[in-house]
């Protein structure tokens, strides 16, 4: 990947950023999909006005920006907040838009952003930067006694500086490349201070009418796990220059209609009952487009869809049985038997749209021989049903399914099919609604499989997923007691995220992923889309940098 910048300095960053045309990579989608986050301009001027009703698989759980990583979460607060820099969904170029310029020092450990003075609160007040400090405050440092958690988008944050009315400045306490990017996040949409005194429970579900955002839309009532309404602002006029429209939202409503069953939301877009439905499942893109529907597939540009092997755990901390379970896992089998070809079989820890991308194909082979062979040398014995046994214990292992990802269930059942068959190891799948869950994924001893991935446009995607203090999907930090298993792990993470130099941080990400490969603490499956299906009377609807809904220039024709 080719940056438009090399190197951080005190200068203006505006046009930091990748060439439009490193993203070639992205691959051409089937069934009437298209592989960029918009959909086709339509002829004629966008009718004002009107309804749109979207359905979404799950109901949210938060508003708090830094929780927006759940795709049901982020759908709506990358609606009713801004950032103060917007990432170009097609060039990941950064541009103005809350804030009009920005400067960072040599380290980068000293951002200075200088604000629009036209920008006002949904509740009518006025967005300034003593505003915009107490945003990055609390998303840079927390607030364990309300339950508040730091953002994982943001690293080393130390404190702010409120220099005059427009202009605030940043501090941290070791460089910090990725804040730049970091405030175009959803993690960091802009709420009032008024929001912001709130508790982790104020930005709950049912919540939504009373959190405070700039954005062109705001939360107007809910039904709990059922529906949410969004509303838009009459007076909103503070978009991305690149915005297609600079003036309030064409549509005047939003109904998010939450439609648990793949087949109904299939029914109601066909139907036209709905607009626009997200997740749309890989046996459904034929059905959708036959009605005349369109899809838009836009990547996640992130850590692929994958299994963590908990390395903690006693069996799995013998490196012979992890890589038997990668050799025995028959990835191109997930991707051809499950999906289309809008999941490309991953050649990664991370997708090939995602930055600091490295083909790291010769390191996952399908071998199932050769997998065998390494849990018999193990002392894993062969018995006559089928399983593998040492000093009378079955090799089992126990793998979530993991309710935000497509199919989880479907691919995690292939796979244990897979392991059976070739290698004599039990896969256990603990469903998303069992009451242990939330516990047991947090116990490398209950869950030693960990099904998930993550979408970010940043190099610091990988240490969101695997550092101890991030997502921790490797468990490498234990939380019953904070100890690290493999040091060197967090500390190739951390140089991701607090090396200055650009092309430095790209080799210290790629070193991450040819390291997580090497010993094979991951098995990348597939590199994960959000897929939409649009009606036909559907213009305009855009997705951003990693696949979260944009409404603000959406319209449906009459």
């Amino acid at each position: 990947m080719t940056l438009a910048h090399r190197h951080l300095s005190r200068r203006n960053l505006f046009g930091l950023g990748i060439a439009a045309a490193s993203l070639t990579a992205l691959t051409a989608c089937g069934g009437g999909a298209q592989a960029n986050n918009q959909t086709e301009a339509p002829a004629g001027d966008p009718v004002k006005g009107g309804t749109l009703t979207y359905l979404d698989a799950q109901p949210h759980t938060s508003l708090y920006p830094p929780s927006a990583g759940f795709y049901p979460n982020g759908g709506l607060v990358n609606n009713i907040t801004d950032r103060l820099v917007h990432q170009n969904a097609e060039t990941l170029e950064f541009e103005p838009w809350i804030a009009t310029e920005w400067t960072v020092n040599d380290d980068a450990t000293e951002f200075t952003f200088t604000l629009r003075d036209d920008v006002t609160f949904s509740d009518g007040t006025k967005l300034d930067a003593a505003a915009v400090a107490k945003n990055f405050d609390l998303y840079g440092l927390g607030d364990a006694a309300r339950g508040l958690t730091v953002s994982e988008a943001i690293n080393n944050y130390k404190s702010s500086t409120v220099v005059n009315p427009t202009t605030v400045t940043f501090h941290f306490s070791a460089p910090a490349p990725g804040f730049l990017q970091a405030t175009s996040t959803i993690n960091s949409g802009l709420l009032s201070p008024k929001t912001l005194d709130g508790k982790l429970e104020d930005f709950g579900a049912g919540k939504g009418p009373t959190i405070i955002g700039t954005g062109p839309f705001v939360v107007a009532s809910e039904k709990i796990g059922s529906e949410v309404v969004l509303k838009a602002r009459t007076d909103y006029a503070w978009a991305p220059k690149s915005a297609p429209n600079q003036s309030r939202a064409h549509l005047d409503q939003i109904t998010y209609v939450v439609t648990p069953e793949a087949g109904v939301r299939v029914g109601g877009l066909t139907s036209g009952q709905a607009h626009i439905a997200r997740q749309i499942a890989a046996t459904d893109e034929k059905q959708v487009t036959a009605a005349g529907a369109k899809l838009l597939a836009p990547q996640t540009r992130g850590v692929n869809n994958g299994f963590s092997l908990r390395f903690r755990n006693e069996v799995l901390a013998d490196k012979n049985v992890r890589q038997a379970l990668s050799l025995g896992t028959n990835r191109q089998e997930v991707v051809d038997t499950l999906f289309t070809e809008n999941y490309p079989l991953a050649t990664s820890v991370i997708g090939k749209t995602a930055l600091g991308y490295q083909d790291n194909s010769s390191k996952l082979v399908h071998d199932p021989g050769k997998g065998a062979q390494l849990l018999e040398d193990a002392g894993w014995k062969l018995g006559s049903d089928g399983y593998r046994t040492k000093d009378g214990k079955r090799l089992t292992f126990t793998v979530n399914e993991a309710a935000p990802q497509p199919r989880s269930f479907d691919v995690t059942t292939l796979v244990s099919q897979q392991w059976k068959a070739a290698l004599g190891v039990e896969l256990k799948i603990l469903r998303a609604d069992a009451g242990t869950y939330t516990k047991a994924i947090n116990d490398a001893n209950q869950v030693q499989v960990y099904h998930s991935m993550v979408g970010r446009a940043d190099l610091d995607v990988i240490k969101s997923q695997y550092a101890g203090k991030n997502r921790n999907t490797l468990l490498n930090r234990d939380p019953a007691d904070d100890s690290i298993g493999d040091t060197k792990l967090e500390e190739l993470l951390t140089k991701v995220a607090s090396t200055p130099d650009h092309d430095a941080r790209i080799k210290a990400s790629q070193d991450v992923q040819a390291y997580l490969l090497d010993e094979f603490y991951v098995i990348p499956l597939f590199e994960e889309p959000q897929v939409f299906g649009l009606g036909p009377k559907v213009h305009g609807f855009e997705a951003e940098s990693v696949g979260r809904p944009t409404f603000h220039n959406t319209w449906v024709a009459e």
